[in-house]
């Protein structure tokens, strides 16, 4: 499987946020807020906040993150340890989706912990049972080197449902449960659909 290049990835983006503007519900600011956050890295050429998708397979803090993860395939566990649910399921009709970010506020902080991520990614499923399909790391810059996860540099902000996004800081997401052909690290997974 390649791996798109960057001017192709840039000019998907720019055509992404015509079409987030244009097929983007009114009534949901938060998502249009991630997706236009997700879409901004890289368009206009810094090449410090563009997303590149690594290649590797997973490493030693993917096996880690899955074990850690894995008993949140019952969201009600999730909501026992603190993770909300939000009523919106993230997606974008060209790029696919990220689904439901549910999120942990406590854990949002400078500190990158590989077996405790700031969000739990739940795509629909089967009735009303949400299926986990990743986790989104969220980590406040304060100075520190930028994290990364088996080598992958985290992306450059990207999390406004989270948090304020003036406030400095870098997000990866990690797609433990569902593969995603465009790349273990890329936001968007076509994979993934809200209904």
């Amino acid at each position: 499987m390649s791996t798109p290049t960057f001017p192709r990835a840039a000019s998907l983006l720019c055509i992404s946020l015509f079409a987030i503007s244009a097929c983007s519900p009114s009534d949901s600011p938060t998502a249009v807020d991630h997706l236009t956050a997700h879409a901004n890295r890289g368009v206009a050429g810094d090449a410090k906040s563009a997303h590149v998708p690594s290649s590797s397979t997973p490493g030693a803090m993917f096996n880690a993150a899955r074990s850690s993860t894995s008993r949140y395939h019952a969201s009600n566990l999730a909501a026992r340890d603190g993770y909300v649910a939000p009523a919106e399921c993230v997606a974008h009709p060209l790029l696919g989706g990220m689904g439901f970010h549910w999120a942990s506020q406590s854990l949002v902080d400078p500190v990158f912990e590989p077996t405790r991520p700031e969000a739990l990614l739940y795509a629909p499923g089967n009735g009303k049972r949400p299926k986990l399909v990743g986790v989104e790391y969220i980590v406040l810059d304060v100075g520190q080197p930028r994290p990364e996860f088996d080598g992958q540099p985290f992306d450059i902000g990207g999390v406004k449902p989270l948090m304020d996004a003036k406030v400095p800081h870098w997000s990866l997401h990690v797609w433990l449960y569902e593969s995603n052909p465009n790349g273990l690290y890329t936001p968007f997974n076509p994979n993934v659909r809200c209904n």
